[in-house]
């Protein structure tokens, strides 16, 4: 294993973690969508002059095709669902149990790209979703009815969970700067238009704004997405997948640091569940294959 495989887990959760922190920031000042719409094009100009200084392979045109179908999945429907859902009203908490289903629906899909998850992986997964309960549950607000929203955030839910199983199936190996431009070309071809139906397109030039637009085309997606993309080349998917169990964990630390919030006693103990959790999955070798 080299020093990038050991790695990239951990920085991939502290980015990942970020991205509360960053909507957080933004969310004042910027309509969702339109500050999504300027995250793609950042990214797409970001990736393809790494590209092109590079003289980057470009994928072939049915993996392009098979490229912006996961992108859409991957960054459009998922972000775009967690991003509107709670500007509609949807607690963050909530918001972010519904996502951390993910690892679940994984598992259970699995098999359709030839992967079979144990009876310790399915434990795993099952202490996870308990930790990450624990840590968020004070944040949760399950009783009452919030329609639109909640849909929106089950929609990014589907994106994502179909997005990472559609690209490990489909084109699990390409350049991560061409590929990048294939997918948030895609995202942002499905974002801005109804970014300009949806919203009045409102973003405030401010100081906030620049920082959560720098970071999030930086480092959460040239950094974040970069690293998930490695990890589901070198990995497998089940694995991955789970180490998003630890995000709240990690984004409930960051912003106990940052913005005062509570961190009591039994969100710490839903961290050590969560840690218990992602290790069974993660922490024993099993086949690559079904058998």
């Amino acid at each position: 294993m080299n020093l990038l495989d050991r790695i990239a887990p951990p920085l991939f959760i502290f980015i990942w973690a970020t991205g509360y922190l960053v909507a957080k920031l933004a969310a004042p000042y910027a309509d969702p969508l339109t500050f999504l719409s300027w995250r793609y094009a950042g990214v797409v100009a970001l990736m393809l002059g790494l590209a092109l200084a590079a003289r980057a392979a470009w994928p072939s045109r049915r993996d392009m095709l098979h490229l912006a179908v996961a992108g859409i999945g991957i960054q459009a429907l998922y972000l775009a669902g967690v991003w509107v859902s709670i500007r509609q009203g949807l607690p963050a908490g909530t918001a972010a149990l519904i996502v951390n289903l993910q690892p679940v629906l994984v598992a259970a899909l699995a098999p359709m790209v030839g992967e079979r998850v144990t009876p310790r992986q399915w434990l795993g997964v099952g202490f996870g979703l308990a930790g990450v309960v624990l840590v968020i549950w004070h944040k949760l607000t399950l009783g009452a009815s919030f329609g639109l929203p909640l849909l929106l955030c089950l929609m990014a839910l589907l994106g994502i969970t179909a997005g990472t199983l559609y690209q490990k199936r489909f084109v699990p190996h390409f350049d991560l700067r061409t590929g990048q431009v294939v997918q948030f070309a895609a995202s942002l071809a499905v974002t801005l238009p109804l970014a300009w139906w949806l919203e009045p397109m409102r973003i405030e030039w401010n100081a906030s704004v620049l920082v959560a637009m720098a970071w999030s085309i930086l480092v959460l997606t040239a950094g974040g997405i970069s690293l998930m993309f490695y990890m589901l080349r070198h990995g497998r998917v089940t694995a991955v997948s789970s180490t998003m169990y630890l995000v709240p964990s990690v984004t409930s630390v960051m912003a106990w640091l940052m913005f005062g919030e509570t961190l009591g006693a039994q969100a710490i103990a839903g961290m050590g569940v969560t840690l218990l959790g992602v290790y069974l999955v993660v922490g024993q070798r099993t086949p690559e294959t079904a058998s």
